[in-house]
């Protein structure tokens, strides 16, 4: 009986299979050595997804929680997962998991893969009303606070098959964020380190400190903030960006800022302030909005950090998402209206 192969070049519908029967055949009568076939994992979409949750939230069953998926599931997918590639992916330890070299080359990809299909959705959103987009931006607390809020709800409007994922977070996180690809867009402050990154310049803002009437300080209308180092403090939650800010700050004057209370918001931290519990450090916009209903005197601080520009972080504009660069297009565009209403 004698049997007629296809080459590999033709049109064949032998399975892969096949073929491998079919090199080793060939290299059994030639004598040379045999290839080994690697076989190709598949991988899915949901998986990525998954992995990317599991990543971000540092914790199997939030992960699974983001995911909308069962603990259980969310274990066998990770282990068929880390099966098919024969690598481990996660370290598991009592407080979550850690990713291992390979997990974290993964992460990367995988990112990279949900922003092309962002792009993908986004090209195609002018030829179909049905297809959602997604942007995500991590902020610092002056953009989510005060800048934010009225630019995105305009936006918002006009584009309804567009969602965002906004999240507070430090300026060096979120620089880094941006370059790993886990943000599409970073509204940060200060100097940080941005190599590779595009920085659309995006508003001026300073750090003032506030105090309340009949406070010490109350008379002065400039002072260093060494001259309030000593005294109580207001200051947001732990997790916020100008409180990790404001720490930093003082560790690098040698001292520890006396935070008597921690509130949530800018308004409560003002409350807590004409309460005489202490003083506070805010930005000099939301102390012009809310000096005018609170018992509070804001003093300029003559400290160089105290200036602060704040930018708009890419790590490509031309390679986000056509709603995105929209947004970004937006945003800027609507600073300099915000500026040229200002000065009227």
């Amino acid at each position: 009986m004698s049997f007629a192969f296809l080459d590999e070049g033709c049109n064949s519908v032998l399975p892969k299979a096949a073929f491998a029967c079919i090199e080793t055949i060939k290299g059994r009568r030639s004598g040379r050595p045999v290839r080994k076939q690697m076989s190709i994992p598949h991988y899915d979409l949901v998986d990525l997804r998954l992995f990317i949750n599991i990543a971000e939230a540092g914790n199997l069953t939030r992960g699974a929680n983001r995911s909308n998926l069962s603990l259980g599931s969310v274990s066998l997918r990770i282990k068929n997962l880390e099966e098919a590639l024969g690598t481990q992916l996660l370290r598991r330890h009592s407080a979550g998991v850690d990713l291992t070299s390979a997990g974290k080359v993964l992460l990367g990809h995988a990112l990279r893969v949900y922003q092309q299909l962002e792009c993908l959705h986004g090209d195609l959103q002018a030829f179909s009303h049905g297809l959602k987009g997604k942007v995500r931006i991590f902020a610092n607390t002056t953009a989510i606070t005060e800048l934010l809020p009225a630019a995105l709800g305009a936006w918002l409007a006009t584009h309804p098959q567009v969602d965002i994922d906004l999240e507070e977070k430090l300026s060096p996180d979120i620089a880094r964020a941006v370059a790993d690809g886990s943000v599409d867009i970073g509204i940060l402050a200060g100097t940080v380190q941005a190599d590779g990154l595009e920085m659309i310049p995006y508003q001026h803002d300073r750090l003032v400190l506030a105090v309340p009437f009949g406070h010490a300080l109350s008379e002065e209308n400039e002072i260093a903030f060494a001259q309030a180092t000593g005294l109580n403090f207001v200051s947001l939650h732990a997790g916020s960006a100008i409180h990790s800010f404001a720490d930093q700050v003082a560790s690098d004057m040698g001292v520890s800022l006396n935070v008597r209370i921690r509130v949530s918001g800018f308004e409560a931290m003002c409350r807590m302030i004409e309460a005489n519990v202490g003083v506070g450090l805010l930005p000099a916009s939301v102390a012009v909005r809310l000096q005018a209903s609170h018992k509070i005197k804001a003093l300029r601080l003559s400290d160089e950090w105290a200036e602060r520009e704040l930018k708009i972080c890419l790590r490509n504009l031309h390679e986000l998402p056509a709603f995105a660069q929209e947004l970004v297009e937006f945003l800027v565009q609507d600073q300099v209206d915000y500026i040229f209403r200002s000065s009227l």
